[in-house]
């Protein structure tokens, strides 16, 4: 029987074409930030710890049901009964107290540093919520009518949320209207935005300490906020630090073909540096208002 759990542990993995990693993941996407892995890791040994408490307790089961079963011959007379047995009841009671003491602390600690602010962000982005879509600002750099830099969605265009890689960015959150939540699952959480945030009593703002890599991550609203709530998609563009200030140079700049201030997408254009400067968002869509559509690509078929 050992052995083919054991067989089972080794095949199974090989067999569905998953890593090592993607295993030790237990289900968690790859993470793009420090805090990301930090989250994880806490994930993955806290799933480890689980499974060891789990096989001990399977292999107790097991045994008592293997030992103490009734065998052939045997009468009904009960076995030996005993009560108040004291260091087992101590074993039980001290363990699983050591064993959520130990989770509660690495939990703590790797809250601690993803809730850390440090002063003197590199990069700093002021998000806003509203039904149902998102609007970016860059307070620290100025477009040509001397406002700060904008990026704003709408039913037809997801917005571009451009940030660069291997700096500290601070975000500060808050929503127009009704609760909305800011998700990328590359960022392996969430954060609710709350209207009003000072009179709420919520910390709204928050920082990560750098993204990893270059690439195109799809963000989206992870709280029912009515009835678009699911068109309320927006896309992370993560740009090496060089491209990223030539795009912020662009954005301060007026856009000659058109006479305006350029868009982030037209910024991204004129930088012409492949998928990565692709105008439109390519990870997410907008979704129809069309109510009578399942969505911007699925029409409702006859008959539907």
């Amino acid at each position: 029987m050992a052995k083919l759990v054991a067989l089972a542990a080794l095949v199974i993995p090989l067999t569905t074409g998953c890593s090592v990693d993607e295993v030790l993941r237990f289900g968690w996407p790859v993470g793009v930030t420090p805090q990301a892995e930090a989250m994880r890791h806490l994930w993955t040994w806290s799933a480890i710890a689980a499974l060891i408490v789990g096989a001990i307790t399977w292999g107790a089961m097991f045994w008592a049901i293997a030992f103490h079963r009734k065998r052939k011959g045997d009468d009904d007379t009960p076995p030996r009964q005993t009560q108040y047995n004291l260091p087992i009841e101590v074993v039980f009671t001290v363990i699983p107290t050591i064993i959520v003491a130990v989770l509660f602390g690495f939990t703590v600690n790797v809250q601690n540093y993803v809730d850390r602010d440090l002063p003197n962000p590199d990069v700093r982005v002021d998000i806003t919520a509203f039904q149902w879509n998102w609007r970016f600002d860059y307070p620290d750099a100025r477009g040509a009518n001397g406002q700060p830099i904008t990026t704003q969605g709408t039913s037809d265009t997801i917005p571009l949320l451009v940030l660069p890689t291997d700096r500290r960015i601070q975000f500060t959150q808050r929503s127009t209207d009704v609760i909305h939540s800011f998700f990328v699952p590359e960022f392996l959480f969430k954060r609710d935005v709350f209207p009003d945030p000072e009179q709420n009593d919520q910390d709204n703002v928050w920082q990560i300490d750098r993204i990893d890599r270059e690439g195109a991550f799809v963000g989206r609203c992870a709280e029912l906020c009515g009835a678009y709530h699911a068109m309320m998609n927006f896309e992370v563009r993560a740009l090496s630090p060089a491209l990223y200030d030539r795009w912020v140079t662009l954005r301060e700049q007026i856009n000659p073909a058109t006479g305006a201030p350029y868009t982030a997408g037209e910024a991204l254009g004129a930088m012409n540096c492949g998928q990565l400067c692709t105008p439109q968002a390519y990870t997410t869509y907008p979704f129809s208002t069309d109510r009578t559509q399942r969505s911007a690509s699925e029409p409702i078929s006859a008959g539907s």
